[in-house]
């Protein structure tokens, strides 16, 4: 683990991540629909996003075609290799992305592809892993794949829940990998995922916001999500950060 741990707020829009510059978190990831697992944002809010940063963190754009599953017909496949070249364009400073084989490991080739394309820029694998057969031989094919990080609970619902699996993954991974612990992140949880060694945690600090009128949709509840400034910032202050004032 590095000196001081990595924070990744999870955010969906310029507002988020004007919380995230305001508490000095290393970067954010940026998606739409957070509530399904998170799916590609327009380019419009990237670049909303990018020029929120005013330069001070990283916007990492989550690039998944669509919610349900990581096995990809070769149609979502070159949509998401096309998205990631127009999120870089637009200024990300990474992506986050991730795929299955049909066997259920991890897609390694699909993750080298988008290194590749990414001209150097940072790739992180999202929780895909935590759905492979093996997630932590996933963590060998991702340091082939020359992936920057991976996101995991350690194969969990949770990443408190996934606390043993974590050390074992930060163990196989020795440096070459950095171990990103995301999910049920909180104030609450986070020192004990920290404890388990790895190099950085994700978090998304969510409230809902109520909405008026009926449900449009069988998973419509009439509420979208916020990113919280003070359930971030009890996160920041938990690893042992100063919080910045409003």
């Amino acid at each position: 683990m590095t000196a001081q741990p990595q924070l990744e707020l999870a955010v969906q829009d310029a507002a988020g991540v004007r919380i995230a510059v305001g508490l000095d978190v290393d970067r954010v990831e940026l998606c739409s629909a957070l509530a399904l697992g998170g799916v590609t944002p327009s380019i419009a809010t990237i670049e909303a996003a990018v020029a929120a940063t005013q330069g001070a963190v990283g916007v990492h754009v989550l690039v998944r075609p669509r919610p349900g599953g990581f096995r990809y017909t070769a149609d979502e496949l070159a949509v998401t290799y096309a998205d990631v070249e127009r999120a870089l364009d637009a200024g990300a400073a990474g992506v986050v992305v991730g795929a299955q084989v049909a066997g259920g490991q991890l897609d390694g080739d699909f993750v080298a592809q988008v290194v590749e394309r990414s001209g150097g820029r940072e790739v992180t694998i999202h929780r895909v892993i935590d759905v492979c057969a093996d997630p932590v031989a996933a963590v060998e094919v991702a340091i082939g794949s020359g992936a920057t990080r991976v996101l995991t609970s350690g194969g969990a619902v949770s990443a408190p829940e996934g606390r043993e699996r974590l050390r074992r993954m930060v163990e196989v991974a020795g440096g070459r990998i950095q171990v990103m612990a995301g999910g049920g992140i909180s104030a609450r949880t986070v020192g004990r995922v920290l404890d388990t060694g790895v190099d950085a945690v994700h978090f998304s600090a969510r409230r809902p916001v109520a909405a008026h009128g009926i449900p449009l949709g069988a998973q419509d509840d009439g509420t979208h999500d916020v990113t919280d400034r003070d359930l971030a910032a009890a996160v920041v202050a938990q690893v042992g950060r100063p919080t910045p004032g409003r």
